[in-house]
């Protein structure tokens, strides 16, 4: 028998000591150090794959020249918006960590996945839930897979023996959080356990050219349960992500090693399952008669995505001493840098004002393009006077107070003409990214006038 082993573990962090200490070295937090037992597993306990699949990868040297490039076989779903995630679909031997809040969807996202996924072999393994309640929910969505199998265990070995009977196309494992490995002798959900059960099967998926899914957890600050090393070792994390008070729900790339890490899946919940969500600027813009004072549609990109989204702003005389700035979907320091420009520039008195931001739909945005719609709305709210509807603003505010050029500004521009909005006013620097054929500014160009704005003065003047 092997020797028996214990080690000390960062709680936070993973970092391994032979001795208890009071501060992690790592992370340096205090009194997060677990005692944790260890058995080393010996060469015999190891899975071998030789014989698993005839396409498994041959592990030599080889000179860089010989390597010939070619795009990955990926396994393309009938889910558009975990396509874009991935960066085109599913590729083999690919690990992909998946984390999101309990209840917001995950386990129904992927069970809903793999059941239209009737070409493939799959097999589900679920270490929380039982069978029943699993084919309750599978009959909820109503689709039906003959190459579907379920597993609910929790055991590694027996998991990978299961595996090598099956040799499924895909492997969804719900959660690794839960799985325990026969070879640590720690409890589930432990540093050591997360890190051994992920190093397993990340070698399963890269000897067998198997893509493996792995639903995780998240702590109550957001972060991924477990220690960072996990998020290391896959190849993708994505965050599924969404205010329970709404039925969209976002599933964000975090990391990806196959595709791009900017871009954004929209769902919808329905009694029917996760409904992709084709063109998400109809339902992040209000439908509304009236004319009101505070709102600005803004024209941001997420990855390759065009968006119209509606920003919301406050304006109101400040009761206490200190006035409130408020932002949800928006960042607290970028909203003062636009206070400041617009005290500085604009002679506008918004310290004694309450101001509150808010993006429409439960979104956070990250695209400073959004500065502009950001800027117009408050001035609206600040004079009561509301914007025209038909008009949408991209355009990065500097603080000088003048309009800076944004990217991708065609497509900007193409999405706001399909919704049917008549103007929009972007920087007069942005006239590179136009093309030849849009050089003469402004324009009317393809139904939409495209109104050009250096600083921050004439906007004002332009609206107001």
């Amino acid at each position: 028998m092997s020797k028996v082993k214990t080690a000390f573990f960062c709680q936070n962090c993973g970092y391994e000591s032979i001795k208890w200490n009071g501060q992690c070295p790592s992370c340096g937090q205090w009194n997060t150090f677990v005692e944790e037992l260890i058995r080393k597993e010996s060469k015999s306990d190891v899975n071998g794959w030789q014989d698993y699949k005839e396409d498994r990868k041959i592990h030599k040297t080889i000179s860089l020249n010989e390597i010939v490039s070619s795009e990955e076989n990926r396994i393309i779903t009938d889910d558009e918006e975990l396509n874009r995630v991935l960066g085109g679909g599913i590729v083999p031997g690919s690990i992909v960590l998946v984390a999101g809040e309990p209840g917001i969807g995950k386990s129904t996202l992927f069970l809903q996945d793999g059941l239209q996924l009737k070409k493939n072999t799959i097999l589900y393994i679920s270490g929380e839930e039982s069978e029943q309640q699993i084919k309750m929910r599978a009959d909820r969505l109503n689709i039906q897979n003959e190459n579907f199998y379920l597993l609910t265990e929790t055991s590694t070995q027996i998991i990978f023996q299961e595996i090598k009977k099956l040799k499924p196309d895909l492997v969804i494992v719900d959660s690794i959080q839960i799985l325990q490995s026969p070879y640590i002798d720690s409890s589930p959900g432990s540093v050591s356990q997360i890190r051994e059960c992920a190093a397993e099967f990340q070698r399963f998926a890269k000897e067998t050219n198997t893509p493996v899914f792995l639903i995780g957890h998240i702590t109550k600050d957001g972060s991924i349960a477990g220690p960072k090393i996990l998020e290391h070792m896959v190849d993708t994390v994505l965050q599924f992500e969404g205010d329970r008070h709404y039925a969209y729900r976002i599933l964000r790339t975090l990391k990806n090693r196959y595709g791009s890490t900017s871009e954004l899946g929209i769902y919808e919940m329905t009694d029917q399952g996760m409904k992709a969500v084709t063109n998400p600027s109809e339902i992040l813009i209000t439908q509304k008669e009236d004319q009101l004072s505070g709102i600005a549609i803004a024209a941001t990109i997420e990855g390759i995505r065009p968006l119209l989204i509606e920003v919301q702003a406050l304006v109101t005389q400040s009761v206490y001493g200190t006035p409130q700035r408020t932002v949800s979907g928006f960042d607290l320091r970028r909203l003062q840098l636009l206070l400041a420009v617009l005290e500085k520039k604009g002679g506008f008195h918004f310290g004694v004002k309450d101001v509150f931001i808010n993006i429409a739909g439960g979104l956070k945005i990250e695209d400073p393009s959004i500065d502009l719609a950001v800027l117009c709305a408050l001035l609206s709210s600040f004079d009561d006077a509301p914007i025209p509807h038909h008009i949408c603003f991209a355009g990065e505010v500097g603080l000088s107070g003048e309009i800076r050029a944004v990217n991708k500004i065609d497509q900007r521009i193409a999405e706001a003409e399909k919704l049917g909005f008549e103007k929009i006013i972007v920087s007069k620097y942005n006239q590179k990214g136009l093309g030849k054929q849009k050089f003469n500014l402004p324009d009317r160009q393809a139904g939409i006038e495209i109104v050009t704005m250096g600083q921050v003065e004439e906007v004002y003047r332009y609206l107001f």
